[in-house]
């Protein structure tokens, strides 16, 4: 941002008046100057992230090594594309770095609470579902955990199971069951009369579908982040004309 503002003000004073390139030429060489690099952290940041976490172990146990790593990739790129542009476009009509920087933050958080990590759409109040839908980081926090985590087995630690006591003398299994097909998990134990070990959790689809991400959804929502990006660079384009740019009516006024 800092760098943007001593940009823009070497623009305003010197090209614009003299008719060099146009506003929106400047406009939109900012923002594609910072694609190269975004690109290029976008590889730094995928394998400190895919390789060290072990999503790479869920995809190769399903097959799908090659379109998970890539689609991983792809959306590593997004975020730092997205956080790019989102940061013009805040920037595009505040005069100073820091109130850009205010401005941002602000739409920033607003967007990362209520993108149904920290609180389930299912939990928040009605009234802000609103935010829950609009929120870019609902579709890229749905994509990256999906792609990362579904169609994989799930195995509780020793401290993880659930100890229960079966009713009247019969099996965990004769007892949980019809409770596990209904809810997910499964039982560790389903001959023994005494002390189940019962899993909440199976497969990670099950705790995929407790956030509303759905790994069916992944390319769909990787379009939808392509989509916020266009709406960054059209509404910096947009603001810094209708706040920054000299009108019509006051060309005249001045004549």
């Amino acid at each position: 941002m800092p760098h943007f503002v001593t940009q823009r003000s070497l623009y305003e004073v010197r090209e614009r008046p003299s008719k060099t390139y146009s506003w929106k030429v400047f406009m939109l060489s900012q923002v594609f100057a910072e694609i190269p690099w975004n690109s290029l952290m976008s590889v730094f940041l995928f394998v400190c992230l895919y390789y060290p976490v072990g999503f790479q172990k869920n995809a190769e146990a399903a097959g799908q090594t090659a379109e998970r790593g890539a689609l991983m990739w792809l959306l590593m790129w997004q975020f730092l594309v997205f956080t790019c542009t989102f940061a013009h476009m805040c920037i595009a009509i505040t005069d100073t770095a820091e109130a850009g920087g205010n401005l941002a933050n602000v739409v920033f958080m607003m967007c990362l609470f209520f993108c149904g990590i920290l609180a389930s759409p299912h939990n928040m109040p009605g009234f802000w579902i609103w935010m829950y839908r609009v929120s870019p980081f609902t579709y890229l926090a749905s994509a990256i955990i999906s792609t990362g985590m579904a169609n994989t087995k799930v195995t509780c630690a020793s401290n993880e199971y659930t100890v229960m006591q079966p009713l009247n003398g019969s099996t965990c299994g004769e007892y949980l069951q019809k409770y596990a097909d209904k809810a997910g998990g499964y039982i560790l134990n389903p001959d023994a009369t005494s002390n189940c070990n019962f899993c909440p959790i199976s497969d990670t689809n099950t705790f995929l579908k407790s956030l509303s991400a759905s790994y069916d959804h992944r390319w769909r929502d990787f379009g939808i982040g392509m989509v916020y990006i266009v709406f960054n660079i059209g509404a910096a384009l947009f603001l810094y004309w209708l706040v920054r740019m000299p009108k019509n009516k006051n060309k005249k006024k001045q004549e």
